[in-house]
């Protein structure tokens, strides 16, 4: 990505919050994200009893808790965001670069940025993609969930067709104003909101 720059998110027990990490305690509820995007990663196991550890008596291990670093990269103005983990790889589009106003016809602008996502897909052999829609706040709830769908479906058709490989399977959403990434309070939090995020398991994320 042009002009980049990169920050750091935590681990495991952290959650990414507009441009601060916020510290979350193991019982705080997980961080709202679509379903079925959550981390499949399994932690390994840890045997309490072997004497390789030179536990004192007595003593037993807490429940092992896996360092899931989160990598992100946001284009200096935010129009591109790419947020990877260990298991999976997601790009996040503002909807301005791809389509005009309150539209769902792609610019042809687009087309270069959704081929660098087609080039990170086939490089990592990907079966399953995922392509969402989202929207801010503003106007009707429905009207959002009618425009990120047809949004997050042009963005999937020329993903499947720049890819054409049958055996990629695609989940296509709309999810209108809900999973908003900053504060809807601001112009600049609702650019960052109308979004289309393509998203993949890499490799060890099934």
């Amino acid at each position: 990505m042009r002009a980049a720059h990169v920050s750091l998110a935590a681990v495991l027990l952290f959650t990414f919050s507009g441009t601060q990490l916020t510290g979350a305690s193991a019982d705080d509820d997980p961080p709202s994200v679509p379903p079925g995007t959550e981390s499949t990663y399994t932690p390994p196991k840890i045997d309490g009893s072997n004497p390789g550890l030179k536990m004192r008596d007595g003593a037993t291990l807490a429940e092992p808790r896996v360092l899931n670093i989160v990598s992100i990269v946001e284009t200096e103005g935010g129009e591109e965001r790419r947020e990877e983990t260990s298991s999976s790889l997601k790009f996040a589009l503002q909807a301005e670069v791809l389509f005009g106003k309150d539209s769902a016809k792609l610019t042809p602008q687009a087309n270069g940025r959704i081929a660098a996502i087609v080039a990170e897909i086939k490089k990592h052999n990907a079966t399953k993609v995922r392509v969402f829609g989202f929207t801010d706040n503003l106007g009707t709830y429905e009207h959002g969930q009618a425009l990120s769908k047809q949004r997050a479906d042009a963005v999937h058709s020329v993903l499947s067709q720049q890819l054409n490989d049958a055996g990629i399977s695609y989940e296509v959403r709309g999810y209108s104003e809900d999973y908003p990434i900053a504060d809807n309070a601001s112009e600049e939090g609702r650019t960052k909101n109308r979004r289309v995020e393509v998203s993949f398991p890499t490799a060890g994320g099934g």
